[in-house]
């Protein structure tokens, strides 16, 4: 007896999409909500490994269990919008300021009750309130000691224990609208204000060390913990530029890739890649020395970020954006989540290999490349090649009709600076 049978290849009928590239990789691990206003700022919490607080334009505070998703404790007493939050060394102090012309100190709850989430009153009092004559922007913790710093008309250095400002730096007229202690040397700290300038400070000095002058406003900055000679700068361009501390007069990478301006830079502990978070409703990861982002991660629901940071462990990003969530995201998109059999790891490890050994073939690159794009920011980036493109042949033509040396050619990394003061 014969029997026919319809033999049919998958292969035949089903076709590649754009989509089916990085089906894998699926690097949303969940949002937390709360919240009731855009979140504003973010702070890690140095001791303490599943805590971050956030900071919402309506003055609250919350300090999150990034485990469970879940408010550990609130801090309530801010008037305005809180721009800037930071822990102290130990992590038993945080430090919060903000549009109401308060700094505020709060006692941070023991790793042990946020373990236990079981405290009967989870909102926090503050243990000092220190009212000053104008609003603040931003504030940062010395890496290692008792002063911390905080931006706004100028740069003030206060003690836990002190009531006014121990120490004041003006440079300019301008607001500061940024601040970052270096993690190598306490007594260095640097600014980015409404002027378009980087300054960099030195506390054991009566006055500014540095000024840098760009063309356009540096939205936040963030130094290498690794290498704490260098920093990043997130800029209004769209681009970041990380510059060495002791050369100012040239970036020594210009990182391109964000369609709107760069909000917030935050390096990982490793001090290999940074994340950035965007206007453009998008956040991405860096090499140290990449021009171009190794990652991209955005939802549909996920508005204007405002604030990004690395967990303290490297392997999450944490991002506060204007529809009042906090994100978290794996470091590594494809990365398995839970603990791994050591014949899984070995698996892993040997597909990695694989894959590095492989990444020079154009069918390769392309698949590790890809990443799929939400159509506004894809037509954006287009359209911004074609305007760099059109403005480097209106560049090539004028130096073409110009005098020989009349119009000397300027590199990508100096040619968004215009001064460096001494």
């Amino acid at each position: 007896m014969k029997v026919k049978v319809i033999s049919r290849s998958t292969d035949e009928f089903t076709r590649e999409r754009s989509q089916d590239l990085q089906i894998f990789a699926r690097p949303f691990v969940g949002a937390m909500d709360g919240h009731i206003d855009a979140v504003s700022c973010m702070a890690k919490n140095p001791n303490h490994l599943k805590g971050i607080f956030s900071g919402s334009m309506d003055g609250d505070i919350r300090l999150w269990d990034l485990a469970s998703r879940q408010t550990v404790c609130q801090f309530p007493g801010h008037q305005g919008a809180v721009r800037g939050l930071t822990a102290s060394t130990d992590g038993r102090i945080l430090v919060s300021c903000g549009t109401d012309c308060t700094v505020r100190l709060w006692n941070v709850p023991l790793a042990t009750v946020i373990d236990s989430d079981c405290s009967s009153d989870n909102s926090a009092k503050p243990l000092a309130v220190y009212v000053w004559k104008n609003a603040f922007w931003a504030v940062d913790h010395q890496w290692n000691g008792d002063l911390f710093a905080t931006a706004g008309a100028q740069v003030d250095i206060w003690d836990h224990n002190r009531s006014q400002p121990v120490n004041s730096f003006e440079w300019g007229k301008d607001t500061v609208i940024s601040v970052r202690f270096n993690p190598g040397e306490p007594n260095v700290l640097a600014t980015s204000a409404s002027d378009r300038s980087i300054t960099i400070y030195d506390l054991r000095m009566s006055s500014p060390a540095r000024k840098l002058i760009m063309r356009t406003k540096t939205n936040s900055i963030a130094w290498n913990p690794m290498e704490p000679m260098n920093f990043t700068a997130a800029n209004e361009d769209c681009s970041c530029y990380s510059y060495d501390a002791r050369k100012l007069d040239e970036a020594r990478c210009v990182h391109k890739d964000h369609v709107s301006a760069v909000m917030d830079i935050d390096y990982s502990p490793t001090g290999r890649e940074f994340v950035t978070g965007s206007y453009d409703r998008t956040v991405r990861i860096f090499q140290f020395n990449a021009g171009h982002s190794r990652e991209v991660y955005h939802t549909k629901r996920m508005q204007r970020v405002f604030c990004v940071k690395f967990s303290c462990d490297g392997s999450y990003v944490i991002s506060g954006s204007d529809d009042t969530n906090l994100r978290i995201w794996k470091a590594k998109a494809s990365e398995q989540l839970g603990v791994l059999l050591p014949r899984e790891r070995k698996n892993q490890e040997y597909l990695e290999a694989v894959k590095n050994r492989y990444k020079h073939l154009p069918e390769v690159k392309r698949i590790v490349r890809h990443r799929h794009l939400p159509k506004p920011i894809y037509k954006a980036s287009a359209l911004r090649r074609i305007m760099t493109e059109a403005e480097r042949k209106k560049e090539e033509r004028r130096r073409a009709h110009s005098a020989p040396g009349s119009m000397p050619r300027v590199p990508l990394r100096k040619k968004r600076i215009i001064k460096e003061i001494e």
